[in-house]
């Protein structure tokens, strides 16, 4: 189930948890360990917390919510989240140019699916004896991610005065092919992919 996340006045501070050699998990608020089941209830509470190795203070958050999923998708007669043509695509994303692009997308979708659960819950449940009206709300609330995400993207020009950029040039003339990129382009790049978080954020923010 998903939950709708607190308002930011209620929003409380992340709970510290730290991992030693051992693989334990210490939770400093309650002083006590904790298992890997454990930080998953605190997620789905909506109680955020931070991972650090004990000994180097390096940040394990990722590392370890990763690991929460792969558990959550082990457990044995459970709901898997994650179909395999979805894992397969995923893996091959990472060696593709716009895999730049996967985090901010998902992100974008699920943030939307959370603002508009109720929503679609109802039409599944009125759908639910309809195998094609389920599918058709799927769907649906795909090309409404995708056109919300095309219209953040569409704010955001990180190619603009590039060689090789679309209609470039007069009459059919092919464009001319882009050059290797230096290392300031790719920094360049990296400042605008930020920049267009902040404005998927805003967009977001804005159909509160």
């Amino acid at each position: 189930m998903l939950n709708k996340p607190d308002a930011p006045a209620d929003k409380k501070e992340a709970v510290v948890i730290k991992k030693y050699a051992n693989r334990r998990l210490y939770n400093t608020e309650t002083s006590t360990y904790v298992t890997l089941e454990d930080l998953a209830a605190m997620v789905r509470s909506d109680r955020d917390f931070v991972v650090y190795d004990a000994k180097t203070g390096d940040d394990l958050t990722h590392s370890v919510l990763t690991q929460i999923i792969v558990e959550q998708e082990n457990r044995q007669g459970g709901q898997t989240l994650l179909p395999v043509p979805f894992l397969r695509q995923l893996i091959r994303f990472y060696d593709d140019s716009i895999g730049r692009m996967v985090p901010g997308y998902l992100q974008f979708s699920l943030e939307n699916l959370v603002k508009e659960q109720e929503k679609i819950r109802a039409q599944f449940a009125t759908a639910f004896s309809n195998p094609a009206a389920a599918f058709e709300v799927y769907q649906d609330q795909a090309r409404k991610n995708m056109q919300m995400f095309e219209q953040a993207l569409s704010m955001w020009s990180p190619f603009t005065g590039m060689p090789g950029k679309r209609g470039e040039g007069k009459g059919d003339k092919a464009a001319p092919e882009a050059k290797a990129a230096d290392p300031n382009e790719i920094s360049e790049l990296k400042a605008q992919l930020a920049n267009m978080q902040q404005k998927i954020d805003k967009l977001s923010q804005d159909r509160d």
